[in-house]
């Protein structure tokens, strides 16, 4: 049965609604209420559309009339799974604007009315007083829900007798006394074993025409006492001669002294004393990404900004219909298919089809994830359906800025992206006498490859040039080389001082215990020497692991409950589309649940992501959209160089700019 239902104004004012437990009155009356999720985390953020929204144990469904600007809202618990939701909120819909439209046309007037004058919403709602102007419904409903409940009784009554009145697969008559018990063969399996040998014979007749080539299996010699290896007709294959290969050669003359030194890359030749020249340590950073200083003296990394074209730009920000119609290709593709709305109407389903339809085209090619294009664009049509629009210009307006506002509400973060004011809270929070800080701590998490330990370490030079001491905890025992390589990158940053300038020694040091250990009791130990040497913020590296790789996942959750970080990044790259949301999706719940389960009953997700690569793709930042609609957490930096200072944070506008460009 169901838990609640309600219809409701956009603007958050309750015409109507129904409980019908005593739990479920409670909880709808709570800040906690799963309406409110929806409102607060799905609907503003435009993270979800008419698909089904679950928390804690509910499940929510809706639907909009976009024209009067009502939402109808049910939710039952999961467990359930009740099919006729969703033909209920049809019929709801239906129902309720049928019986009382004069009624919600003049309260959505007073509404705008008031808005723009004096009068509140309050004052609006007692003066129209809906339990008179419902009078009436709540019987309407009740007739409404007791057929459809009937009606899925009756259909689960039939699916649960339907198996029993089957018929026998095979009803044979009882053999008399001149027919035989063994098995006879059918014409129908004589022909599909005379099928089978021709095509037997033919895919040899293939395999003949390639060299000979046949399937080969393997059979014991019993002769000889070893495996031979034969074909399908078996005959032996004559094992094929092999060649020794040559040796290189690396010149006609033995390599001198001063050779083998000019190639000798080991620890002991790359002293930090020899990076301090002015040539290498340009090879460290690149002054022209090199951030900026505030007022206050802190240092921001610089914004990636999108370079876009003055006619495309133009063309994005005006909608003039002389300059559509005289400039038919200024707008280029996204801006031909919203041209195909035309004429003062209301807007319907059948209008907008074609022209959703190749708006998410359009978010494919910029690299947004199939599954998102097609939500992003779902719940821009539901936003639109039914709105009044009158002329080319406005038509045009309303569906471009329908897609700005659901993209730039799905970017916007709802929680701060400020990472120095986080670490600078904790830092300064009040101790008793007993108390000793404990330093901040990010964990670094990631597939294979996408250059956790890189960005790890352009994060560690913006934390340094911020005045802030970094301790890097090698938690990555399992790749070979990835403790020397961030031995490398901790020699390079103690060499690059403030503003890239010679000599960081002693704000930034590695802890590592090897290889072969337990990576969570790495992280453990990192962070009590970091408080015992006054160390501000700890920078865990972890190893790469695939998403689907259940050992390993549950490995790194035992990371996370062990030490408890302040924040788990997500590091992935900016190249992949359809990939991002499985990645981040499944590392996200395997945390939760693994988390979880391990006896604390709290649970840890991803709390931001660091988009590596972003150089490499121009103006196809959809990966961008495809993160944070997956996660609901903010993008804090992108990568887009081999230096330390190539380090970006995005602006919301600038990735909205980039994704409706053409």
């Amino acid at each position: 049965m169901l838990d609640h239902c309600s219809i409701s104004h956009q603007g958050g004012i309750v015409l109507w609604t129904r409980s019908f437990t005593p739990e479920a009155s409670h909880i709808a009356s709570s800040a906690a209420s799963p309406v409110n999720s929806l409102i607060r985390e799905a609907l503003i953020e435009s993270r979800t559309t008419g698909e089904k929204y679950e928390k804690d144990g509910f499940a929510v469904k809706w639907t909009f009339v976009n024209d009067l600007e009502l939402i109808f809202v049910v939710a039952y618990q999961r467990i359930l799974q009740l099919t006729y939701v969703e033909e209920l909120l049809t019929a709801l819909k239906a129902l309720f604007v049928k019986l009382y439209h004069p009624f919600l046309t003049t309260f959505v007037a007073s509404l705008h009315a008031g808005s723009s004058g004096k009068t509140s919403a309050a004052g609006i709602v007692t003066s129209l007083n809906f339990a008179s102007a419902f009078e009436g419904w709540d019987k309407y409903f009740d007739t409404l829900l007791k057929k459809l409940e009937d009606k899925a009784s009756q259909e689960r009554k039939s699916r649960l007798r339907g198996p029993v009145h089957m018929q026998p697969i095979v009803d044979s008559p009882p053999l008399s006394d001149d027919q035989s018990t063994e098995p006879s063969q059918s014409e129908d399996a004589t022909q599909d074993e005379q099928q089978i040998a021709r095509n037997v014979q033919a895919l040899k007749a293939r395999l003949r025409g390639r060299g000979g080539r046949r399937p080969n299996m393997r059979s014991f010699d019993s002769g000889n006492g070893r495996d031979s290896v034969t074909n399908s007709d078996s005959e032996v294959i004559p094992k094929r001669k092999t060649t020794k290969k040559p040796g290189r050669k690396w010149g006609d003359e033995a390599p001198t002294e001063a050779d083998m030194d000019s190639l000798n890359y080991s620890a002991e030749k790359s002293d930090v004393n020899n990076l301090k020249s002015p040539k290498d340590l340009q090879s460290l950073l690149d002054v022209t990404s090199l951030g900026s200083r505030t007022k206050d003296g802190l240092y921001e990394v610089k914004d990636w900004e999108f370079e876009i074209n003055n006619t495309v730009s133009a063309a994005l920000k005006t909608a003039e219909v002389e300059s559509i119609s005289t400039n038919s290709g200024s707008l280029g593709t996204l801006g031909s298919l919203f041209s195909r709305l035309t004429g003062s109407k209301v807007l319907t389903e059948q209008d907008l089809k074609p022209v959703l339809d190749e708006m998410k085209q359009h978010l494919m090619k910029k690299n947004v994830a199939r599954e998102i294009a097609d939500k992003v664009c779902e719940g821009v049509g539901e936003s639109l359906i039914g709105k009044k629009v009158g002329g080319f210009q406005t038509t045009n307006s309303a569906v471009r800025m329908a897609l700005s506002t659901s993209i730039t509400r799905i970017l916007t973060p709802k929680s701060s992206t400020d990472l120095l004011l986080s670490i600078r809270t904790k830092l300064s929070s009040p101790l008793t006498s007993t108390q000793q800080r404990i330093p901040f701590s990010m964990t670094f998490v990631g597939v294979n490859g996408v250059g956790k330990s890189t960005n790890l370490s352009k994060v560690c030079f913006w934390l340094i040039q911020n005045g802030l001491r970094v301790l890097i905890a090698a938690c990555d025992t399992f790749r070979s080389g990835a403790v020397e390589q961030l031995r490398v990158h901790v020699r390079n940053l103690s060499v690059l001082g403030v503003d890239g300038a010679a000599d960081s020694k002693g704000r930034v040091e590695l802890f590592e215990r090897g290889y072969g250990k337990d990576a969570a009791g790495i992280a453990k130990e990192a962070i009590s020497y970091a408080r015992d040497n006054d160390f501000d913020v700890v920078l865990i590296d972890t190893a790469g692991r695939m998403q689907d790789n259940e050992p390993l996942m549950r490995a790194l959750a035992k990371l996370v409950t062990v030490n408890n970080p302040d924040k788990i990044i997500f590091v992935g790259e900016a190249l992949v589309g359809n990939e991002a949301v499985d990645q981040l999706k499944k590392f996200d719940r395997a945390l939760r649940d693994f988390s979880s389960g391990n006896g604390t009953g709290k649970e840890r997700g991803i709390d931001g992501m660091l988009v590596t690569k972003w150089d490499t793709v121009d103006d196809k930042v959809g990966a961008a959209l495809s993160m944070t609609y997956v996660t609901g957490q903010p993008i804090i930096f992108v990568g887009c160089g081999q230096t330390y200072t190539d380090l970006r944070q995005l602006r919301v506008s600038n990735v909205v700019q980039a994704i409706l460009s053409d």
